[in-house]
């Protein structure tokens, strides 16, 4: 790919931006020597204003959501690009949430710009698991787990039941909820079909990848490895 086009689709400015830089000399190798428009030089090799470049296309981060963000481009307020590096936002192709979390809920947030890999991580057939924290207005019941393993539970609006969802209770006011599906305000509107409402949401985990030491806002590239722990396939 021609350097200009890299840079810019890193979201290092508009190709007119990229090109000024080049002139400038503000791109160099990692040795120092300038780079032309027409040059080719390995990522890894590139600098600018002698910083390493930003990670390539293919890229994978985990974000620890915090309440308060909207996992959007466009909305008003608190989005959660405002909590990554400001070029992120810029990349082409378009660096995207796998799947969401409303602006209520916190914790685990994958991002990615493969548009293979976030299909194959939301797709059905993957069948991860998530596993959500959520705190209730009113104690359990004590038949909350049943109704949610029945595979029977349709939702107001709904005409196709819900898949089996796990229900552990941790606290008469706080259980851990385990799913493979993903739909609009899910784990809510399950509480209450069945009386109950959510204060609190938190995803802990997808597939077999928490958050770690990641912090409220924090965010760390992923690595093969990761991927291996997120389909379960690490130590295979």
């Amino acid at each position: 790919m021609k350097l200009v086009k890299l840079l810019a689709n890193l979201g290092y400015g508009s190709r007119k931006d990229v090109s000024l830089m080049l002139r400038n000399g503000w791109v160099t190798r990692a040795d120092g020597s300038e780079l032309g428009a027409d040059d080719v030089a390995a990522h890894d090799d590139i600098r600018v204003d002698d910083e390493p470049l930003d990670p390539a296309q293919g890229m994978v981060l985990m974000l620890h959501k915090p309440v308060g963000y909207t996992c959007s481009t466009k909305d008003t307020g608190r989005l959660i690009y405002d909590l990554l590096p400001p070029r992120f936002r810029l990349r082409n192709p378009v660096l995207s949430s796998v799947g969401r979390l409303d602006r209520d809920t916190s914790g685990l947030l994958l991002m990615t710009d493969d548009g293979a890999l976030l299909h194959t991580i939301t797709s059905p057939k993957a069948e991860l698991p998530k596993v959500y924290r959520a705190a209730l207005a009113s104690d359990l019941r004590g038949d909350e787990a049943q109704i949610f393993g029945s595979g029977t539970l349709l939702l107001e609006s709904e005409t196709q039941p819900l898949a089996p969802a796990g229900l552990v209770a941790i606290t008469p006011r706080l259980a851990e909820i385990t799913m493979v599906e993903g739909r609009y305000h899910q784990v809510r509107r399950m509480f209450a079909a069945v009386g109950n409402h959510v204060e609190s949401l938190h995803r802990v985990s997808i597939g077999g990848l928490g958050l770690g030491d990641l912090e409220p806002g924090q965010w760390r590239l992923m690595d093969a490895a990761d991927l291996d722990v997120l389909f379960g396939r690490a130590g295979a």
